[in-house]
């Protein structure tokens, strides 16, 4: 301690000293709120990238390499609270080769009075299939505006990558499902918290 804070009043220096701490304290907890927003678009980023969790990918073309082994992809569909939606697949199953570019469509009718928005949460099982499931264009890459009454049927252009075929934890497993969630896009608007899905999920990829 030197001689200048030697004569300080004890009362000043114990305020000093409460001061850095409170200032310290406010700097970690504003890291920490920081670090918390920005997990969410990292661990999304991380997802799309891997397939984590049954993450699909985004592909930029479609693909060029068709294996002569076909596999089954189911569709799966369904809405979360606060969403007066019907929404499900046109078609339950397809057949499809391994890289085989293919096109479906779900179908979703807003039965409410007033125009609605929603958003399109996915995952595909096995999880570990996520890594080999590619969209071209889906209706998930962006939010949804139904009026009322209105229905509309939304594509999904994908394939699943030749690659799963060597795969030897899941290239054995001869069906794939895809699964979408729609909440509305703005949950206070709608009256209702939104709840993610049990499984981890992603948007627009």
């Amino acid at each position: 301690m030197t001689a200048a804070q030697e004569n300080l009043d004890p009362h000043a220096a114990l305020a000093a000293r409460h001061r850095r701490v409170g200032i310290i304290c406010t700097s970690i907890v504003a890291a920490m709120v920081g670090a918390s927003y920005a997990a969410v678009p990292l661990y999304r980023l991380f997802c799309q990238a891997t397939g984590f969790n049954g993450t699909t990918m985004v592909a930029a073309a479609p693909s060029t390499s068709v294996l002569d082994r076909t596999i089954s992809v189911r569709f799966d569909a369904n809405t979360r609270s606060g969403l007066p939606w019907k929404f499900e697949p046109v078609q339950r199953t397809v057949d499809v080769k391994l890289g085989e570019n293919a096109l479906i469509f779900y179908r979703a009718t807003n039965t409410s009075d007033r125009p609605m928005t929603g958003t399109a949460l996915f995952n595909v099982s096995p999880e570990l299939a996520g890594q080999y499931f590619n969209k071209i264009e889906c209706f998930c890459f962006k939010e949804q505006t139904l009026q009322p009454g209105e229905s509309v049927e939304m594509p999904v252009s994908f394939f699943v990558d030749a690659a799963y075929d060597r795969d030897a934890d899941i290239g054995h497993i001869s069906q794939i499902t895809l699964s979408y969630s729609f909440f509305p896009a703005d949950p206070k608007a709608a009256g209702v918290a939104q709840t993610a899905p049990s499984a981890a999920v992603g948007k627009g990829g």
